[in-house]
């Protein structure tokens, strides 16, 4: 669900996008005779895939109850949202397809860092099915206390068999990140990137940087063009507006074309809301794009970057959807 979270956002609601499944699922006693109607509805599909899909949609129809927390791996970014239920399961047959079952929500917060939970629960967070309960480890009791720390890590437990190997393997290599790159040295990482990328650079020293951590440009010793003027913060917590508009003055004195901006916490509404008005000035990279950058250009970094940041590259076999919970 996480493609449709803009939307699940703005509207407190979170929403069963099955656009397929047309009728009031409220109608149905027990999660048996919604196998039933999937079975008739949907003849070709295979039983696998309609265990999955009754498996998923009975806890959102009859399951989840007011007051339960919801949580909302983004999509987008690197981040999770967490959220109450406040209302019952609610069919609108005038609604658009993706958007006729849902329920009310009220978010308690908002693009928390992947970073600050333990591996175990992201694990759990990555779970084959869309739609599950988190049980495993008391994560429900252990992600309220977060909520009471200002959403600092408890404690770590082991990471179970049943999770995404990708996900997991990113958040593996954002905990290396920020244990070897955090504060001024993210911008040492970032430098390392962009001459892995073609660009010759020039890197402030640590202390007072007037708003340039990092300037860059191709073309020999850099007298070319893009000229890009780079500002890297590597706190958990995200962006405001007025770090956005003092990059906008810095690259105007530094005759910069365009603007990097890199916050590991990612980025406040307020400044998405700017992404596309600056889309022909600035961009934006979160903790997913830098993560990103680095494993498009690992082969090319630096020697020194590199042996901060051991990983190598794994092959698994990526399942089908109706394979999932067989």
């Amino acid at each position: 669900m996480g493609e449709f979270e803009p939307r699940f956002l703005t509207e407190n609601r979170i929403y069963l996008t099955w656009e397929e499944c047309d009728t009031n699922l409220g109608k149905f006693k027990d999660r048996k005779a919604l196998t039933q109607y999937l079975t008739e509805t949907f003849p070709d599909y295979p039983k696998g895939k309609i265990r999955n899909n009754s498996g998923q949609m009975w806890p959102f129809i009859a399951e989840m109850k007011k007051d339960d927390w919801v949580i909302l791996p983004s999509k987008l970014k690197r981040a999770i949202h967490i959220g109450k239920i406040t209302g019952d399961y609610t069919y609108t047959h005038a609604a658009e397809p993706l958007y006729r079952h849902s329920r009310t929500v009220k978010w308690l917060e908002t693009d928390i860092p992947r970073s600050t939970f333990d591996p175990d629960i992201l694990a759990s967070l990555g779970a084959f099915m869309t739609i599950c309960k988190i049980s495993r480890n008391d994560a429900e009791k252990r992600i309220v206390a977060m909520s009471e720390k200002g959403w600092t890590s408890s404690h770590g437990h082991p990471v179970p068999p049943e999770y995404d190997l990708e996900e997991a393997g990113r958040d593996q290599i954002a905990k290396l990140i920020i244990a070897n790159f955090k504060g001024y040295k993210m911008a040492r990482l970032v430098n390392s990137i962009l001459k892995a990328d073609g660009y010759v650079t020039y890197e402030s020293q640590e202390g007072p940087d007037k708003g340039i951590d990092i300037l860059a440009a191709q073309g020999p010793l850099g007298f070319g063009e893009p000229r890009i003027c780079v500002q890297v913060k590597s706190s958990d917590s995200p962006l405001d507006r007025p770090t956005l508009d003092q990059l906008v003055g810095v690259m105007s004195h530094v005759k910069a074309n365009f603007g990097l901006l890199v916050s590991w916490g990612g980025f406040k509404s307020s400044i998405d809301r700017e992404e596309a008005n600056r889309f022909f000035s600035v961009r934006l990279w979160d903790q997913k794009d830098l993560i990103d950058q680095l494993l498009a250009h690992y082969d090319k970094l630096e020697d020194d970057v590199r042996a901060k940041l051991p990983l190598k590259r794994i092959w698994t076999v990526a399942l089908k959807e109706e394979d999932e919970t067989d």
